[in-house]
């Protein structure tokens, strides 16, 4: 009977499975177990000979056959081949049957076939974990790099499970809480290596993903861990089958579901930041390699985990290999990217075959209010807004590396004071901050708009990848040609941007515009451009400093010439934003009730879409690809004012100029005369708001 009950929810999955990416139902045939079990570990030593031989130095067969059996200690090829090739080929199976695995367990614990390590944020919590160790525990960073990512890996994953709210939290908003968190833990981590430039500077090639090995050191002390984790979750496989069953039904079949899934997320966290501790953040394996498990009809635990990993090392030395195949070309290239280039188009794909949900769709959370906040007039919130950006943007003419005092600084804006009174004023502070102003509020009301056609509170500018594509476009021309004018840099990021949102209109328009799989199919090209601009930077050597600057967002040294390149975008397209607001407004009662009114949803979705992708676009030429304030401004605009999207524009892009003026006030002022860039700022002093705003979205269905 229970077997019977096992096999039924294999093949159906739950409620939440059906409103993702489903699979076929069935079992294993025979010869899909042969290709898995028998093809697999033979697809494994093939691809591992190959791996061994790829490199600067000539490598053939024979001599991988004497390093084995026959070693010459005086031969070099062969110390190559045992002391640095065949590491490399062993850790890339070993990380990716931790990565596959870690993914098997976290997408049958949250019932969502998007949960990996990656999109989780675990990754990202162990790199950061590794970095604090580094710069600020050295000993215990470089003799136990595997405590510190576990306990990154495990705050980060708890942070999404515990803000998450709910047991059978919707796959759109896990991911796109993951997604974010991410970014949050990211710019952290840019921050820190900024600051600490010289503890840091080994860790770029790293922080991307890579196989690298310079002896057995990684290999050994990572695959008994492993192996007990894996060995550990066969053992009870059949408690995981269970898990994706109702939970009254398990129950009732006598088994301990809290402790079934304590200790899958433990050991998701653990295998993941083992591996994460070796070859550094890798996403996507974690995701790869249980869905395509999933599509031969693997489903019982107790076969899905070890295909898992032998598969999950599959792809990831797969991956690998093509870094050691393109090297000649391209140079060294972080096997991460690689795997993000590979995935990304999977994610695409599984999209397609996503069945749309009214939970994932819902509201973008226009209700969350913070008590006796919802009492404040509309009025009053914008005057209280207004009055504060006057302060700030006083503030920042007043303050700097040099300090001036009210009346200097006002006698310099008329015309009066000293020579160098008046550059600073009026050629340095005045147009940086006229720049951080429009940056914001172009960035708040794209967030605003882009929330309101993925119905969800969680989207940004960043998170879908309009930000990361502006990104990569500057940075591709930043990079190949750097003798360029750096006036063509702006250019090249706008049209980086808008290809980015071409692109998920066209992914999206099939069957129509739907808010999930925009945020989705958004979350493929981000991950998709971050890739490439992880390879570039990686690929800069000695100027990643320099480039590390212009991601993170800065508003350093703009001048006027930026603020003409930036200013006619604003003037143009903030307006049309408050014209489509309305509309977005009569979307949110239900695509037939607008339909009904003579609104036509999918384009409203379109029109807003690409108003909030321009919008983002010239920011992010102009400043960087600053982050959050698409994500922070319409929410703390909607807490003060929670009805009508016209009237959250306007807040909106008064508290987005507000927030990066501030930013760029502190990032110059707090550690001058060094500067943080405005974008870092933002994140981090935004985290604890971006905390309650999971905190508050999880709480509720959006």
């Amino acid at each position: 009977m229970i077997r019977r009950k096992l096999e039924v929810a294999a093949a159906s999955g739950t409620p939440e499975q059906a409103q993702t990416p489903s699979v076929p139902a069935g079992h294993a045939s025979r010869g899909v177990l042969f290709i898995v079990f028998l093809a697999g570990p033979l697809l494994l030593l093939l691809i591992g000979m190959v791996q061994i031989t790829q490199g600067t130095a000539d490598v053939r067969l024979g001599t991988i056959r004497e390093a084995l059996f026959h070693l010459d200690p005086e031969d070099p090829l062969q110390q190559i081949v045992r002391g640095v090739r065949m590491p490399r080929a062993v850790m890339g199976l070993v990380a990716g049957a931790a990565l596959a695995v870690s993914g098997v367990l976290l997408q049958t614990l949250t019932r969502n076939p998007l949960a990996s390590a990656g999109t989780l944020g675990i990754n990202s919590g162990a790199y950061l974990a590794v970095i604090v160790s580094a710069i600020f525990f050295p000993s215990l960073g470089s003799s136990s790099p595997l405590l510190s990512a576990s306990l990154g890996g495990l705050l980060a994953g708890g942070i999404v499970f515990l803000l998450a709210g709910s047991k059978r939290i919707s796959p759109i908003r896990l991911a796109l809480g993951g997604m974010a968190l991410s970014l949050v833990l990211s710019s952290i981590t840019g921050t820190l290596q900024l600051l600490y430039e010289n503890e840091t500077s080994g860790l770029f090639l790293w922080g991307s993903g890579t196989l690298v090995q310079n002896d057995w050191h990684n290999p050994a002390s990572t695959w008994g861990w492993i192996a007990g984790g894996i060995a550990i979750s066969l053992g009870f496989s059949r408690n995981l089958d269970i898990l994706l069953m109702d939970e009254a039904v398990g129950r009732s079949l006598g088994q301990r579901i809290a402790l079934t899934r304590t200790l899958s997320v433990l050991l998701a966290v653990l295998l993941a930041s083992v591996a994460v501790s070796a070859v550094g953040p890798i996403g996507f394996v974690g995701l790869l390699a249980p869905h395509l498990l999933r599509l031969m009809g693997i489903r019982r635990h107790l076969l899905l985990l070890p295909a898992a990993a032998i598969w999950g090392g599959v792809v990831l030395m797969t991956a690998d290999l093509g870094v050691l195949v393109l090297e000649p070309v391209f140079g060294i290239l972080p096997a991460g990217a690689v795997t993000a280039l590979l995935g990304a188009p999977w994610l695409v794909w599984l999209v397609y075959r996503m069945k749309p949900s009214r939970g994932d769709v819902q509201g973008s959370g226009s209700g969350m209010t913070l008590g006796w906040l919802r009492r404040v007039p509309y009025g009053a919130a914008v005057l209280t807004a207004v009055l504060l950006l006057a302060a700030g943007f006083l503030a920042g003419l007043m303050l700097g590396s040099k300090t001036l005092t009210l009346p200097e600084t006002l006698s310099a804006l008329t015309g009066g004071g000293s020579k160098l009174v008046r550059y600073m004023v009026i050629d340095t502070r005045l147009p940086r901050l006229l720049v951080a102003c429009l940056a914001g509020a172009s960035l708040a009301v794209s967030g605003a708009l882009l929330q309101g056609v993925v119905r969800n509170p969680l989207a940004d500018p960043s998170v879908i990848g309009i930000t990361s594509g502006a990104g990569l476009g500057a940075l591709t021309v930043m990079m190949l040609v750097p003798g360029l004018s750096a006036a063509f840099v702006p250019g090249t990021a706008f049209l980086g941007a808008m290809a980015c949102a071409a692109a998920i209109y066209l992914f999206t328009r099939k069957g129509g515009v739907e808010p999930a799989k925009v945020a989705l199919i958004g979350m493929a090209i981000s991950a998709f451009c971050a890739a490439g601009i992880q390879a570039l930077v990686v690929k800069a050597q000695l100027r990643v400093a320099s480039l590390l600057v212009w991601l993170s967002g800065s508003t350093y040294a703009r001048s006027w010439d930026e603020l003409q390149m930036l200013f006619i975008w604003p003037l143009a397209l903030l307006p049309l934003a408050w014209w489509i607001a309305r509309r977005l407004d009569l979307l949110a009662l239900g695509d037939a009730a607008a339909i009904g009114l003579g609104v036509k949803p999918d384009r409203v979705r379109a029109l807003a879409g690409l108003i909030g992708a321009a919008l983002a676009a010239s920011a992010v030429a102009t400043v960087g690809t600053v982050g959050f304030v698409g994500l922070l401004a319409p929410h703390a605009a909607r807490v003060l004012a929670p009805s009508g999207t016209r009237k959250l524009t306007v807040l909106a892009a008064l508290l987005g100029a507000l927030f990066l003026l501030l930013a760029d006030l502190v990032g110059r002022t707090v550690l001058a005369p060094k500067e943080i860039p405005s974008g870092l700022v933002v994140a981090v002093l935004g985290a604890p708001y971006f905390l309650w705003l999971m905190k508050s979205a999880g709480s509720r269905r959006t």
